[in-house]
């Protein structure tokens, strides 16, 4: 591992927990190359020897900004999602359990990361949310994950005025599973009480069964959601406007059409 990756990846507890640390502080985008690191990375170790979990945190003070705004420009917009997809439903179909440890800023491609896990664990004064709207787009993968995780009217709620959570209010809607000081260690703490004494074997057995409904309904939904945004939101000129305006540090000026 090269300090110059994207993701820092080991294997600890006897080897049964798998490592993997988002490693571009302090912003931690989710871009074109964090995306395929984590990819690789599960694809190699959950493909072979598996874990009995994974646990994502991230260096520095922050867990992500969020995406590459510059990769969502129509040039480049369209791999983008569809590598950021396939990683997504890779995680939540995942048999093994995946925590994920957040502190800091949470946003964007970063909340849609961290909800794509199993359990979340928060720092309290994290702030998480899907700002997305404010740039003229929308959150492709928040659109599907979480009207899944607080409901309809919450999920709509957040989506429409890219509002920003903290931790505690994460945990009170269900969103995150617990808030703590230092998440990571929480997340560790709950792989050494609840997940590391279990039959390996079995557990991927019960995630499966708690997971296969959320899995295909995901997936088949993720596949028309992406179609809407390339096809549908990228063919009128806010989604642009909003996206230059943002790399030219300007106000926005919308057509509203």
């Amino acid at each position: 591992m090269t300090l110059s990756s994207p993701l820092r990846v080991w294997r600890e507890a006897q080897g049964r927990l798998l490592r993997l640390r988002l490693n571009r502080p302090k912003a931690n985008l989710v871009d074109r190359e964090m995306v395929a690191a984590l990819d690789s990375a599960l694809a190699l170790h959950l493909g072979q020897t598996e874990p009995t979990a994974v646990l994502v945190d991230a260096e520095g003070p922050h867990f992500s900004y969020g995406a590459s705004i510059a990769e969502h420009l129509p040039d480049q917009v369209a791999p983008m999602l569809t590598e950021f997809h396939r990683l997504v439903v890779r995680m939540i179909a995942s048999p093994v359990p995946i925590l994920v440890a957040v502190r800091g800023q949470c946003l964007g491609g970063g909340l849609e990361l961290a909800m794509a896990g199993h359990l979340m664990f928060v720092a309290p004064d994290a702030s998480l949310g899907q700002p997305e709207i404010k740039l003229g787009v929308f959150a492709p993968v928040g659109s599907c994950l979480l009207p899944e995780l607080v409901g309809p009217a919450r999920a709509l709620d957040l989506l429409v005025s890219g509002r920003s959570l903290t931790g505690i209010e994460a945990v009170a809607i269900n969103l995150a599973k617990d808030t703590a000081a230092d998440p990571a260690q929480a997340a560790f703490d709950y792989f050494k009480a609840h997940i590391a004494p279990k039959s390996a074997s079995s557990l991927r057995h019960a995630v499966r069964a708690a997971r296969l409904d959320l899995a295909a309904r995901v997936k088949v939904k993720l596949a028309a959601v992406e179609q809407l945004y390339l096809d549908e939101l990228m063919a009128t000129r806010d989604p642009v406007e909003g996206l230059r305006a943002f790399l030219d540090k300007r106000p926005a000026e919308w057509d509203h059409e």
